[in-house]
């Protein structure tokens, strides 16, 4: 016997929310950058003969110190080659210290233990923005106290960068600036806009496109102090309606309120019906089992009551039945191309 589910049609939320939230200031922002190093003191679990850049840079690095070594006569396997990556952040100042991200580029089998020599971080531009060196963690410990496999040729070191160049930002002299919405939507944009100009109750903010508001400060504030009240400014949010779906776990995460329209369909021994609704009262024999649900005498069936169709009631019903999480998933798929849900779907 087939399975039988019964949805009536809910609404959508606006939320209020902090334009900190959901925008960011045009120019502030993190940089990536990177170096080449080396990883010393490991107990022979570092790169082969096989990685020759890692026997030649350790043969540079000697004939820096004044020791000639041919890299072929170089034997050790307590070295590793590893490009180092980090963040630095916006309005870093010199001396300020942060953590990177050490990763092996050799056959190396664990870093654990190691410590990283002296590392040049660099920028797109090529030039050096920080130097990183330092003891690495490594972390990840199994239930016998090992090091988890999947981990050990990458680990962090702890404050292990410092800033030697700084990268400017002149906000303090600047008479207009730019927020830029993190996901774009022209009704999020008018909204930013409008929160901005009610609340100085003067026209500083324009909506340039739907990601872009364009602001000029008040004449009686510094730019710092009119971008720390922009922050805390709140708005009304309209949210992009996503569903994520994780087809490697069978994990969906979606919203509480997206509508799914009516449809019907069929997905092996499951039917789904998604229909408006035209009458309160409850199917003949059925049980109320909480305020949304209601479950016919029938264990096949499943209704919906007024109000409550949703990508996570359908979800939660169909799990009720029994459905798996690769049934639930190409039923979402084909609801979604069948335009019965109208928000965007990933697949992760």
């Amino acid at each position: 016997m087939k399975r039988i589910i019964l949805f009536i049609l809910a609404c959508t939320t606006i939320y209020a929310t902090k334009i900190n939230d959901v925008a960011n200031i045009v120019g502030v922002r993190e940089n990536q950058i990177i170096g080449y190093s080396l990883v010393v003191g490991l107990n022979k679990t570092g790169d082969g003969t096989t990685s020759k850049f890692t026997l030649q840079s350790i043969s540079n690095m000697l004939k820096a110190m004044n020791i000639d070594m041919n890299p072929i006569d170089i034997k050790s396997k307590n070295v590793a080659a590893v490009v180092v990556t980090a963040k630095l952040g916006s309005f870093s100042r010199q001396g300020d210290k942060f953590d990177v991200l050490v990763s092996s580029i050799g056959d190396a089998k664990s870093l654990e233990g190691g410590t990283l020599l002296m590392t040049p971080l660099k920028g797109v531009d090529g030039k050096i923005y920080a130097l990183a060196q330092g003891a690495l963690s490594i972390g990840g410990k199994n239930s016998r106290g090992a090091t988890s496999e999947s981990h050990a040729t990458a680990g962090l070191v702890f404050n292990g960068g410092i800033v030697e160049r700084e990268i400017t930002i002149d906000l303090y002299n600047q008479e207009y600036v730019t927020l830029s919405l993190k996901e774009s939507s022209f009704k999020n944009c008018v909204s930013v806009q409008k929160s901005i100009n009610n609340f100085y109750n003067t026209q500083v903010a324009v909506a340039m496109d739907p990601r872009t508001v364009k602001m000029k400060k008040p004449e009686h504030k510094s730019m710092i102090e009119f971008l720390a009240e922009v922050q805390e400014i709140e708005m009304d949010y309209n949210p992009n309606s996503k569903i994520i779906i994780n087809e490697r776990t069978g994990t969906i995460i979606a919203g509480v309120d997206i509508e799914v329209k009516p449809v019907i369909m069929t997905h092996g021994d499951i039917t789904i019906k998604i229909k408006e609704h035209t009458d309160s009262n409850n199917p003949a024999g059925s049980l109320i089992v909480d305020s949304d649900l209601v479950i016919g005498l029938n264990e096949n069936e499943v209704y919906m009551q007024e109000g409550t169709t949703t990508v996570a009631n359908l979800v939660r019903s169909l799990q009720k039945l029994g459905a798996t999480p690769k049934d639930i998933i190409s039923i979402l798929e084909a609801m979604k191309s069948a335009g019965s849900i109208t928000a965007e779907l990933k697949v992760i």
